[in-house]
């Protein structure tokens, strides 16, 4: 990635290291020079700085993996998530309120020159005709409030992965005027479908139609590298002036939608068949 995009002497948070896009992101800040600790529910293989177990379902075990991190921290990476199979609520736990609760508690660690990205997706696209609704969401000021907020309002969290996506998308941008204040930056990213382990379960959960669709104009999917390479660069030195962006990973999909190249009805249609 040349020079300019170095991690040596910095210091990093992985969560969702075990596997898929988490996984390939550790992988390749090692070998960019970074300090690694890891983060997820199942013990990775990486020989990494440090590795807690942690849930992001559990807040106390998101603030007891925050503490043993302690020190100072140059860049988080957002990366662990549940695919819908997994239950509305526990998707909702781990892809966002788990999310924020990690991301509150390893900000006093972070100072100026410092950055944080999560993962999206374009699963989320939707996000701009439910700003007020999901500011909702984001006005609750606890991981606590945040499920009750959830229970309350399931017809509208459905199956949880868009919504929790969208939430993501949100609220990098609502994050990004306070933290940048403090010389911090967070971003997050919008992959298109991508070859991980979790691909099996958005298999099951979706039609083929949709899947197929969604890895328009590329016309196959990303590999977990490829989705890693944009989450490091963001949170490097050389993305210095970008803050408060959704981008897009999905080899072209949203400029296709945008202009009428990629034809959305087939994702309709199939969605509409799963509802």
């Amino acid at each position: 990635m040349g020079e300019y995009v170095s991690y040596r002497n910095k210091r990093v948070v992985v969560s969702g290291c075990f596997s898929g896009m988490g996984e390939a992101t550790a992988r390749q800040l090692l070998d960019l020079g970074a300090e690694v600790h890891g983060l997820d529910y199942k013990e990775t293989k990486l020989e990494l700085a440090s590795f807690r177990q942690v849930d992001l379902r559990d807040p106390a075990s998101i603030d007891a993996a925050a503490q043993s991190i302690g020190g100072k921290v140059d860049a988080l990476f957002n990366c662990a998530g549940l695919p819908q199979t997994a239950g509305a609520l526990d998707v909702m736990k781990v892809n966002f309120c788990g999310t924020r609760r990690l991301t509150e508690r390893v900000l006093p660690l972070m100072s100026a020159g410092s950055a944080i990205v999560s993962i999206s997706s374009n699963g989320g696209l939707g996000w701009s005709r439910r700003v007020p609704t999901i500011m909702q969401l984001l006005k609750t000021e606890s991981y606590e409030a945040a499920v009750q907020w959830c229970e309350a309002n399931m017809d509208t969290v459905r199956e949880g992965y868009s919504f929790s996506k969208e939430a993501i998308i949100v609220w990098t941008m609502l994050m990004s005027t306070p933290l940048i204040k403090k010389g911090i930056r967070i971003n997050c990213t919008m992959p298109g479908p991508t070859q991980t382990p979790m691909m099996k379960e958005f298999e099951a959960a979706t039609a083929a139609s949709v899947l197929d669709a969604a890895a328009q104009p590329i016309n196959r999917r990303s590999t977990p590298e490829e989705q890693a390479g944009p989450l490091v660069f963001l949170n490097s030195d050389a993305a210095s002036y970008i803050n408060g962006v959704a981008l897009p990973v999905d080899g072209g999909f949203l400029g296709g939608v945008a202009t009428g190249q990629v034809d959305l009805s087939a994702m309709m249609s199939g969605a509409a068949k799963q509802a």
